[in-house]
Parts: C-alpha cells; sequence; structure tokens
C-alpha cells in the first residue's frame, strides 16, 4: 500500500531564484510539482521525504537563462493491488452500485459485487439498505472493501472492490451509518 522510493526528475530554474536560497527553492519546486501526482508505475506521490542528490545546474539553450537541475529524490508512495483490503469513504450511490474514495484513490463497487441481503432504496437519499433495515451504505459513509480489479492509466489508478467477503462492508455501524 505505501512504499518509500528513489525517483528522478528534471526541474527548471528562472535566474531569479540563483543565490543562497537556491537548494530551498528548488526542493519547493519538486514538492509542488510532483506531490499529488499519479504514476501508472509507481502509484500516487503522497509525500518527498529528502532529496538525495543535485546536479549542477545546465543553463538551457532556449535564450532565457534558465538552469535545468537533474534531482535525485525519496519519496512515499500510494500503491494499490489486487486482493488487498482498505477503509473508503462513500462518495456517491446509485443503482448500479456506490463509488467510493480511498485517499487518491478512486473505487466502484458494483450492485453485484455487495451481498444479496442489501437492495438499492431510492426514497430520500440514494442508498443501500440490508433486509433487517440495520445496515445503511450511503454518501458519507466508511466501508471495508476488498480491491478485486484496477485500472491503471500513465496518470490515474482506478479499482473495482468488492463488499461480498467476511468483515467487508460498512464500518461505523455504531456511528450513525445504521438507521
Amino acid at each position: 500500500m505505501f512504499f518509500h522510493v528513489n525517483l528522478e526528475r528534471n526541474i527548471t530554474l528562472e535566474p531569479r531564484h540563483f543565490g543562497a536560497r537556491m537548494k530551498a527553492v528548488l526542493e519547493e519546486k519538486l514538492r509542488h510539482e510532483v506531490e499529488g501526482t499519479c504514476s501508472g508505475r509507481y502509484g500516487f506521490i503522497v509525500m518527498v521525504t529528502r532529496l538525495a542528490e543535485v546536479s549542477e545546474g545546465v543553463v538551457t539553450d532556449d535564450g532565457t537563462a534558465r538552469a535545468k537541475f537533474h534531482i535525485k529524490y525519496d519519496c512515499v508512495v500510494f500503491r494499490p493491488f489486487k486482493g488487498e483490503v482498505m477503509d473508503a469513504v462513500v462518495t456517491q450511490v446509485n443503482k448500479f452500485g456506490f463509488f467510493a474514495e480511498a485517499g487518491p484513490l478512486q473505487l466502484f463497487v458494483s450492485n453485484a459485487l455487495i451481498t444479496e441481503d442489501m437492495q438499492f432504496d431510492s426514497s430520500g437519499e440514494n442508498c443501500y439498505v440490508s433486509d433487517d433495515q440495520q445496515i445503511r451504505i450511503q454518501r458519507d459513509a466508511s466501508v471495508r472493501v476488498r480491491i478485486v480489479g484496477m485500472r491503471i492509466d500513465a496518470n490515474d489508478i482506478f479499482c473495482i472492490a468488492t463488499i461480498k467477503d467476511d468483515y467487508l462492508g460498512l464500518i461505523d455501524f455504531g456511528s450513525g451509518g445504521g438507521i
């Protein structure tokens, strides 16, 4: 789920940033550019932890007097895997299933992957309600899911999940998730 990896990136600086604070400006610009992004190979970059190596700047040949720096850095990434169990917050419910988020990760739980004792209820706010009316999965509810499928693009990861197994489903039952 969370990993510490070493990555590399080129950062370009304007001449006004050259000077005593140059390394701090490079680190700030690196954080701004990479934190919160996603690569299909490593997952979502959560946080840059350290600059491992900063090369000497090379003046660009575009006539702007900017300098390009090659930076090696360590960071924490969030990378889900098929079969992994995680907690998520429901963001949208419809008759086909519900969408949830686990940090930056988008999940979809199809109604085929919801237990048979839960039915879609469109009266009022859309939700899934158990036959005994004790469990209600609605917007902002916390659920525990298991990833059963993934689509990994160059800049995004989307997962299909289930709540059909033991110990999965609504996890805030005692704090307002139920009726």
